[in-house]
């Protein structure tokens, strides 16, 4: 006869899609590595005050009254007599972070307003709207009704409330009702669908986890550490809070009974091994068969070629990481693999402590390439809207250059960085030909001698805002691409003239993207078309949704390692220096026994470093990334010295007279990286772009080929 322990057992052990890997309790030593974990938790602000969540609770419920209270007013005016009008109802649900119960001090809210089939959307984004905009605690309130999933965004009293819409095919909604039924999608449109299936897929994912309190804890940990390695964020191509959570869940499924500690070192250990592009699945996929579409490789060609898949447990399932790159995952699956190698220390060895997890990686001492990316606009409210589209669409850019086939890994930093200025950037950036006698600031350009002021003839852009700069003074940094949101004037070298160097954040965010190249002889990249094909679809969006206003631009820059100082302040990069220097980056030693910097001069100084420490020196994240999944050389460092630095390659920006100044990574020896526009020349004497004839761009066939290669989900 089967004991109640027994019964609980067989339900842990088919909780999932397969059975649990052991269901062995904790041990003594698993318990306190778990007191360990709580306590470096809460050194990183990971709990929440009663107080605080006093103060959520409170938000929402005037939330809730708000959006009763408006559905009441909308019912009215559509003639309904104000007895019936109270009894409609209308509620607000939570998702994400909060719903979970894993949100930490400051998070924001994931909200759902549910009203009944009479109230439109259009009432939403209007009436609801300017009712929000009377409120004193509302700030920062901004729509965005053209997005996949329409959302209004808004500061309520301190916090920062994503709010979603759906509306039901019913007469009234009670305070009562749960999400669950599948049968509340039926006549429902994609938009609400999508909006509801927030809600479902939370629920959904904590009433498949063996113990919730376990999987909450866990989750924080696995959040913290992906937001430290700059791996936490689904727009940019890394994945989300609803896939970690997922990932956590699924762990929690596998090892039902073992505690938080446990389940973290167990959750590196299964991912670092998992077989992608093997779908993660929590339950069987439903097939309820109202109409709308489900991930299924079996039926949807483009399902098979999705990289990373995590598939959402409530209907109609979803592939939540579509936006996962090459690069991206390349960068996960080497973090994951990290993240072991620490967990094993922690929690097998006993050499490590949980602070060692959650040490930030060296992310502007990792590569010798960096991509900046800078969007501005002239005021704080256009800004923020532009940052917010200039980001979601950053993925697009690390798609462009992942088919370039000279590239082996764009790896795009998630984090947001404000304009910084810098005088050093002239400085360290100044082209070797004469300069004048006062270095130009960086919101001033400066027209080399041999640069023409009259422009050339150029193809007209499919988008008439979309244009590059013509007449391109050589500045402190040369710019990649420089995109005018206007379309009528070159974009400066700095996107807020107005703040003070060496000191200002102006209204410009910046975002990094560290690049590895290929070995190869006579390396030429030309990446005109891959910036130009992104600002074009940045631009063409805003002009969809009417966004584009005046003073909004966007532009590229190529940049240098020892260049950054004129982009990163300066605490941060002696922050991540020293990171650096800890996780085993020697200080390179020749062969004549004098000590070299790290930013060698020349090519020759880093193979004598090469010679010398080769064999000691480890292998660099951004080359073990690509290892596995690009058959190609490796690229050095400045540990390695090999790679990128043969004596024949060098950087030539596009638009600048090649016999002004090279733009080098180690000043004489590089990869040849043209920015510019193809076949376009300029009047002075030696100076031209590189075109088609050198450009490492893909046709669309091959580029769809290499993408896509040996990813097929059977």
């Amino acid at each position: 006869m089967w004991s109640p322990q027994q019964s609980m057992a067989q339900q842990q052990r088919t909780l999932g899609m397969t059975s649990a890997i052991t269901l062995a309790g904790p041990k003594q030593i698993d318990h306190v590595r778990t007191e360990e974990l709580v306590e470096t938790l809460e050194q990183y602000n990971m709990s929440v005050s009663e107080e605080e969540l006093n103060h959520r609770m409170e938000i929402l419920s005037k939330l809730n009254n708000l959006v009763k209270e408006w559905i009441r007013e909308s019912s009215i005016n559509r003639n309904m007599p104000p007895n019936v009008a109270d009894q409609v109802g209308g509620k607000i649900y939570t998702f994400g972070s909060y719903r979970l119960g894993v949100h930490h001090k400051g998070a924001d809210i994931d909200a759902l307003c549910v009203a009944p089939r009479h109230v439109d959307r259009s009432d939403y984004f209007t009436t609801f709207f300017d009712k929000l905009k009377e409120q004193e605690e509302v700030t920062d309130l901004r729509a965005v009704p053209e997005a996949f999933v329409p959302v209004i965004k808004m500061n309520f009293d301190g916090i920062e409330i994503d709010m979603l819409f759906a509306r039901l095919a019913l007469k009234e909604i009670p305070d009562t009702m749960d999400l669950k039924d599948d049968l509340l999608l039926k006549n429902l449109d994609q938009k609400c669908v999508r909006s509801l299936n927030g809600c479902r897929v939370t629920d959904e994912i904590l009433r498949l986890v063996p113990n919730v309190e376990n999987f909450r804890l866990a989750l924080r940990a696995i959040k913290l550490w992906a937001k430290k390695h700059g791996i936490y964020s689904n727009a940019l191509g890394y994945l989300g809070g609803v896939s970690w959570a997922m990932l956590v869940a699924r762990t929690c499924q596998l090892y039902p009974n073992a505690v938080a500690a446990t389940l973290v070192h167990k959750f590196f250990l299964v991912f670092s091994k998992w077989k992608w592009p093997q779908p993660v699945l929590l339950k069987q996929l439903d097939d309820v068969n109202l109409g709308f579409p489900v991930w299924d490789p079996r039926v949807n060609i483009s399902d098979r070629y999705h990289l990373m898949p995590i598939i959402t447990p409530a209907y109609p399932q979803q592939n939540s990481t579509f936006n996962v790159s090459m690069s991206t995952r390349t960068i996960m699956e080497e973090e994951f693999q990290q993240g072991l190698a620490i967990t094993d220390d922690i929690m097998v060895h006993g050499r490590a402590t949980w602070d060692k997890l959650f040490e930030p990686p060296n992310f502007f001492q990792k590569y010798k390439h960096y991509i900046i990316l800078l969007a501005s606009a002239a005021t704080p409210e256009d800004q923020l809207e532009w940052c917010g589209l200039v980001e979601s669409k950053v993925r697009h850019l690390i798609g462009n250059l992942e088919r370039n086939q000279h590239i082996k890994l764009a790896h795009v930093n998630p984090e947001c960085f404000p304009l910084y200025e810098s005088n050093d950037q002239v400085s360290s950036n100044q082209p070797a030909t004469p300069s004048p006698s006062d270095p130009p600031s960086l919101d001033t350009p400066v027209q080399t001698p041999t640069q023409t002021s009259e422009k050339t003839s150029e193809k007209p852009s499919e988008n008439p805002s979309d244009k590059t700069l013509e007449n391109n003074p050589v500045t402190d940094t040369p710019p990649i691409s420089g995109v005018s949101g206007s379309g009528s004037t070159p974009a400066p070298s700095t996107p807020n003239p107005s703040s003070k160097p060496g000191k200002g954040e102006g209204l410009g965010s910046m975002w990094f993207i560290g690049l590895v190249f290929a070995k190869t002889e006579h390396l030429n990249v030309d990446l005109t078309y891959d910036i130009q094909s992104f600002t074009e679809t940045v631009h063409r969006q805003a002009h969809q949704i009417k966004m584009m206003k005046d003073g909004m631009k966007i532009e590229a820059r190529y940049v240098k390692r020892k260049q950054l100082q004129s982009y990163v302040p300066p605490n941060l990069l002696k922050r991540e220096r020293k990171t650096s220097t800890s996780n085993s980056n020697p200080p390179q030693t020749p062969r004549n026994g004098t000590t070299t910097p790290k930013m060698s001069p020349t090519g020759d100084s880093n193979r004598s470093s090469n010679a010398n420490n080769g064999a000691s020196n480890k292998k660099r994240i951004s080359e073990n990334a690509c290892d596995g999944y690009y058959k190609k050389a490796k690229i050095g460092d400045e540990s390695s010295g090999q790679g990128d630095e043969s004596p024949n390659q060098s950087i030539v920006p596009g638009g600048e007279d090649s016999n002004s100044t090279s733009f080098s990574l180690d000043e004489s020896s590089n990869p040849s990286v043209s920015i510019g526009e193809a076949h376009k020349n300029t009047d002075s004497a030696g100076s031209q772009l590189v075109g088609a004839s050198n450009s490492a761009a893909l046709t669309k066939e091959d580029a769809s080929s290499v993408l896509h290669e040996g990813f097929i989900c059977t």
